[in-house]
């Protein structure tokens, strides 16, 4: 999907108190970005924040960091964090793979994946977040006992997934291909925007959660 380039959204995004602009500073000190501390969990690929903002708003002894790539999409999280103002999120525009450079060692209790590009083309299969390579980075920011949660509607690449996550010796300790029919893993879940698309159409959702097996 071509995303619209929306005029102006670098200056927004640059201007805004709820982007971390130097998120690199950041790394080992999260918590003083906070008006309170907690364990921190981050959403990679937040898209428009919908996901992000109930999450965070449900638990506000927790604090929550949203990544997102594309400054037209970020643009829509700003504008959804300006008008609910909730102290326990922050954003930032970057790429995924540099995510050990911007987090310490065990300092991320987990990690959101909500329908992820699913990079269909084999030469691009390391760019998947759930690939060995991301699995790999995320192992080295995750303390003990943290989790991954991705979910998905793409049947392909959520096989890739469980494969990845075999071959990474991580611990899978739920699976389903059909969440929204799970009365136990259905519980509490925050849909995302395209998760509402997706399951409308009658697309059935894929939910996995993972940690390291050494966690």
């Amino acid at each position: 999907m071509r995303l619209r380039n929306i005029k102006g959204s670098r200056e927004i995004i640059a201007a805004s108190p709820f982007v971390v602009h130097q998120e690199t500073n950041e790394k080992g000190n999260w918590n003083r970005l906070f008006e309170q501390k907690g364990p921190l969990y981050i959403e990679i690929g937040m898209g428009k924040g919908q996901f992000l903002t109930e999450l965070a708003a449900g638990n506000p002894e927790k604090n929550f960091v949203g990544i997102e790539k594309y400054s037209s999409v970020l643009l829509r999280a700003i504008e959804k964090q300006q008008e609910l103002q909730l102290p326990n999120v922050k954003l930032i525009r970057m790429d995924a793979e540099y995510i050990t450079d911007v987090f310490a060692p065990g300092e991320v209790a987990g990690i959101y994946l909500n329908f992820s590009d699913p990079w269909p083309k084999d030469r691009h299969e390391k760019r998947r977040l759930t690939s060995k390579q991301f699995l790999r980075r995320y192992e080295q920011i995750l303390s003990p006992g943290g989790t991954v949660q991705f979910k998905t509607d793409n049947q392909a690449l959520f096989d890739f997934s469980l494969e990845e996550a075999s071959q990474a010796g991580w611990e899978l300790l739920c699976v389903t291909r059909d969440l929204h029919q799970d009365p136990v893993l259905c519980r509490g879940n925050i849909m995302t925007e395209y998760e509402e698309r997706f399951s409308s159409m009658g697309n059935p959702i894929c939910m996995l959660r993972m940690r390291p097996a050494d966690k």
